[in-house]
């Protein structure tokens, strides 16, 4: 079975309600849909995020990457991927070429369940697991906001309560004060997205660590692995790697390192689902887990995240989807909304998703209305 054509599509998600973090407040993402046709009439489907503007990982997938893979086998993904990370100019990019490849990865992986009539994890090497936990993730912005949200999470079962913090020292203690009021004794993770330098971090983990956190997510800025571990040799409160961390490289050396106690990432900064096998391989071998990290997506993503979810034996608990961020999503089934914390097995052949064509239709239209989407 041989590839036909590659397809790009630009869509713009909205969100129901803006998003803070200490980078920004968002209020919607830009993914591209990615569509894999064969010769024998199986089409996969995989959505890889912007990035920046989406007409850059448009024009990388439909420029040299596609055209080199048309005639290509689908079953022989590694190759073709590392084919890709050359003929794409992505020798200095690695983070961006990950990024970009993601999706087409993920439909390769789409085409070849369908054609065997397996679910992905299947592929992947079997289920370690019948279920995967998630996180609550509580919205808003004042205290009070966040703290209904996270209260109506932990009613609703979740487990592990996530929230942001490094929006100001006095936001952010006002802001987890609420929370953990709100969640009784449930697992807390603050996620501070880089915002702090080294001195700030740990006299902020000082003045949060009444709150018992579970662990702090990314406290420093991402490119100095040196920092992080600055910060995890000198407070009493374990400390996750997230945008720290995209490939292969980047995994060893977090752990090389001791730099920190968790890693969070996902298959679209790893460059795919094998790749994310891959990286969560080297964190066992350090005996370092891994939680599984969402971007601004849609039920496409989080589909195929839960696929290779179920077969990584170091998997956290507590970890991230997002499509329920939404306005709309881009998927009518299956329904992936976490029950009591957790969702179980796929086992629809592929990804086992079938998307929504009239949600596409008007993400597609918000994409090419509303410049607003072509930054994100």
């Amino acid at each position: 079975m041989r590839i036909a054509h590659i397809s790009a599509t630009p869509l713009a998600l909205a969100f129901k309600e803006p998003y803070h973090w200490a980078g920004r407040v968002d209020f919607g993402a830009t993914v591209v849909l990615v569509e894999v046709e064969t010769d024998a009439g199986i089409t996969g489907v995989g959505e890889s995020t912007a990035a920046s503007q989406a007409e850059g990982t448009v024009g990388a997938l439909q420029g040299a990457v596609a055209h080199s893979f048309v005639g290509e086998s689908v079953f022989d993904i590694e190759r073709l991927l590392m084919r890709a990370r050359y003929l794409g100019g992505f020798n200095h990019t690695p983070w961006f070429a990950n990024l970009v490849l993601a999706g087409l990865e993920m439909a390769l992986w789409d085409v070849i369940g369908k054609a065997s009539g397996r679910p992905v994890y299947q592929l992947l090497g079997g289920a370690v697991r019948d279920q995967v936990d998630y996180f609550g993730f509580p919205q808003g912005d004042a205290a009070e906001e966040l703290a209904e949200d996270a209260r109506a999470l932990a009613e609703a079962g979740y487990s592990v309560i996530y929230m942001k913090v490094g929006r100001g020292e006095a936001t952010d203690l006002r802001n987890v004060a609420a929370v953990r009021e709100a969640i009784g004794d449930l697992r807390l993770r603050l996620d501070a997205n880089g915002a702090w330098t080294v001195p700030e971090a740990i006299h902020m983990i000082g003045r949060l660590a009444r709150f018992e956190p579970e662990w702090i997510e990314q406290p420093t800025a991402p490119l100095s692995i040196a920092a992080l571990r600055q910060v995890k040799e000198s407070v009493g409160v374990p400390v996750a790697a997230d945008q720290s961390v995209f490939t292969l490289h980047d995994v060893y050396e977090i752990c090389r390192q001791r730099a920190a106690d968790a890693i969070v990432l996902s298959p679209h900064e790893t460059g795919g689902l094998l790749a994310f096998r891959k990286a969560a391989a080297v964190a066992e071998a350090a005996g370092v887990p891994i939680c599984l990290h969402g971007q601004s997506v849609s039920s496409i993503t989080d589909a195929a995240q839960h696929h290779v979810a179920l077969s990584i034996p170091n998997l956290t608990e507590g970890n991230q989807i997002m499509h329920q961020l939404l306005v709309e999503d881009l998927v009518s089934a299956p329904d992936l909304t976490p029950h009591h914390g957790v969702l179980g097995m796929l086992d629809t052949a592929g990804l086992g998703i079938e998307l929504d064509r009239d949600a596409i239709a008007r993400a597609a239209e918000l994409y090419e209305g509303d410049e607003r989407y072509h930054g994100v």
